[in-house]
């Protein structure tokens, strides 16, 4: 049964302690179990669909292809590409420190 949350919660600090748990993992393996106990099958798939156009969307691939060599919808492909250009700047922070040469504004 689900808890009833109190008027002085915080969500931000559930989403802090979530990004405290991953930070602390120390390797792929052990990220790729959390994320395996966290989230359902649809949840990852959407997940790494995203993550998979992220870097053909820095290359300047147009969304169409794109589409055909991920499967990934034309209207996700969008999305992310928004969140690259206004989001909160994750995308931009991961790319930097696994292909930094997509990164924009370079290395």
């Amino acid at each position: 049964m689900k808890q009833q949350a109190s008027n002085s919660h915080d969500p931000a600090d559930d989403l802090d302690a979530l990004s405290d748990a991953l930070v602390a993992l120390q390797s792929r393996d052990d990220v790729r179990a959390f994320l395996l106990d966290l989230c359902t099958p649809a949840e990852l798939e959407a997940m790494t669909g995203r993550w998979r156009v992220v870097p053909l969307l820095l290359q300047g691939i147009p969304y169409r292809e794109i589409h055909s060599r991920t499967q990934v919808s034309v209207t996700t492909i969008g999305r992310v590409a928004r969140t690259i250009d206004h989001g909160a700047g994750g995308y931009a922070a991961a790319i930097r420190h696994i292909e930094p040469e997509l990164h924009p504004g370079g290395a």
